[in-house]
Order: structure tokens, then sequence, then C-alpha cells
């Protein structure tokens, strides 16, 4: 009898252990399953922040690499030169502009007080090309009326030409580098179709990397074209300012010196 029961309870504990190790066996993989599922979300949080992180000037310099060291190079040397020429014309203009208004009453001023002198010498002190059409008319004005008012016209198409110095390499940057982004998506169309008939089959990817790197050329020397306008046409803008300010200047200076004459 003891030994009947000794039996049924160790067959017991053994029909209890197995059930446990199965339990155990149905609950590791849903813990694994869930684990898994979080630890997905993680690295999908932190491509997402990665790509982010990246911003648009790393997008911007992996584009260009794509583009191809050829064209967009030649394309990058015509943004470099022409931002070069830009920045130079503006520091040029920005100095060239006065308050002309001031200085028509200074040169007013001396004429009255001191003669014609005493207004030459505001004018030296005085940068721009309004104080250098001022000096060249008063220096003439000892002739008479007339050659002074020679003198300014003649000086103001000098001072002109001086603001207008290396716009037009400006404009030929804006034109040639979206020819030279064709040009580059040109040579890349004919490189792709000289793969499909090498190959006798249209294949996409055969043909995308070229295909890519001829848009790239194109959309870099639009953009190109496009920063370089702006700037083109904050210069022609400012340029039309000071010479409309020197010809009303050089009328203000006629009747000055007419009215000093009387």
């Amino acid at each position: 009898m003891k030994k009947l029961f000794s039996i049924l309870a160790m067959a017991g504990l053994f029909v209890l252990s197995a059930n446990t190790v199965s339990a155990n066996a149905n609950v590791i993989p849903s813990n694994m399953s869930s684990t898994l599922a979080t630890a997905t979300f993680m690295l999908q949080d932190e491509a997402a922040a990665a790509a982010e992180d990246r911003g648009f000037t790393q997008v911007l310099k992996e584009q260009f690499i794509q583009g191809g060291a050829g064209f967009m190079g030649i394309v990058l040397l015509c943004l470099i030169l022409g931002l070069a020429v830009a920045i130079e014309r503006i520091i040029y203009l920005n100095l060239a502009s006065t308050n002309s208004t001031k200085l028509k009453q200074s040169v007013e001023d001396a004429l009255a007080s001191g003669g014609i002198e005493a207004a030459k010498e505001v004018c030296r002190n005085t940068r721009g090309p309004v104080a250098s059409i001022y000096y060249q008319g008063l220096d003439r004005a000892g002739d008479s009326i007339e050659a002074a008012e020679k003198a300014v016209v003649a000086y103001g198409g000098v001072q002109m030409g001086q603001l207008e110095k290396n716009v037009s390499w400006l404009s030929l940057f804006i034109a040639i580098a979206p020819m030279l982004g064709f040009m580059g998506t040109v040579i890349g169309m004919i490189q792709a179709f000289q793969k499909i008939s090498a190959v006798g089959n249209l294949s996409a990817s055969l043909i995308a990397g070229d295909i890519q790197v001829a848009l790239l050329t194109t959309v870099f020397g639009l953009i190109t074209a496009i920063i370089l306008q702006i700037f083109y046409n904050y210069i022609i803008a400012k340029i039309d300012s000071i010479v409309n300010d020197m010809e009303d200047s050089s009328i203000t200076l006629i009747d000055m010196l007419v009215d000093h004459k009387k």
C-alpha cells in the first residue's frame, strides 16, 4: 500500500513538473517577442533621429559628391568666383554711397564763406563719386560755367564706369552656370543610352546612376544661377541709385556755381 502511494505521489509530481515546464515554455516566447518589438521601435527612432541630425548641409554635400567632380567642380568654381565679385562690388558700392544732402549743404556753405578753394577742400575730405564730381566741377569753375559743366559730365561717365566694374563677370557666371548643368545632363543621358545599347535591354538599375548624376548637375547649376542673380539685381539697383544721385548732384552743383558767379 505504501509502495502504491509512493508511486502515485511520484507520478503526480512528474505531471506537475511537466505542466510547469510547458507553461514556462509558452511564456518565454511571448516575452521575447515583446522585447524584440520594443528593440525594433527603438532602432527605428534612433534611425529617424540620425536622419534628422544630418541636416540640409549634410544632404547637400552628399548630393554634390554624387553629382561627380567634373561638371560639379566647374559649377562650384562659378559660384565661388561669382560670390567673390558680388561681395567686392557690394563693399565698393556701400563705401561709394554718401549723404549727398549733407555734402551739398557743406559745399554751399564753403562757397559762401571761403570760395572755390574752401569748397574743393570739403570735397577732398569726402569719399564717393558725388564728391569727386563736385571736385572736378569746382576745379574748372575758374574758367567758365560751361567748362565746369563739361567736366562734371565727363567725370560722371568715368565714375559710372567704376561703379559698373566687374559686373559683366557676374552676369557671365549667371549665364554659364545653368549651361554647364545642362551640359552635364546631356552627357549623363548619353552615357545612360550607351549602356542600354551595349547591354541590349532596358534596366532601371543600369542607368539610374547616370540619370541621377545628370539631374544633379542641372539642379546645382540652377541653384548657382539663382543665388548669383539675387546679388546681381541688388548690385544693379544700388548702381542705379548712386547714378541718379550723381545726376541730381551735378545739376545742383551747376546751379550753385551760377549763383556764386553772380
